[in-house]
């Protein structure tokens, strides 16, 4: 399962989605499905301007964690 840390990102950086929209250019769609974890796929270049804005790596917005009751040992 991929979690998304925009929402922790932002209560860090004291920024609303629309803080976010407006300077990165994004979707409201786009920040919102990040926001609240719903997004099924996100765009490069989405990923891109908001590691520019929160100066940091995908890694810090993306993670991959085991899925509950995922017994993979991949």
């Amino acid at each position: 399962m991929i979690r998304c840390h925009l929402a922790r990102l932002m209560g860090e950086h004291k920024m609303r989605i629309s803080d976010v929209i407006r300077e990165t250019g994004l979707s409201r769609n786009t920040v919102t499905l990040l926001y609240k974890e719903t997004a099924q796929k996100v765009d490069l270049e989405a990923l891109d301007k908001l590691c520019v804005l929160f100066d940091c790596e995908i890694h810090h917005i993306l993670e991959r964690v085991p899925a509950k009751g995922s017994t993979s040992a991949n």
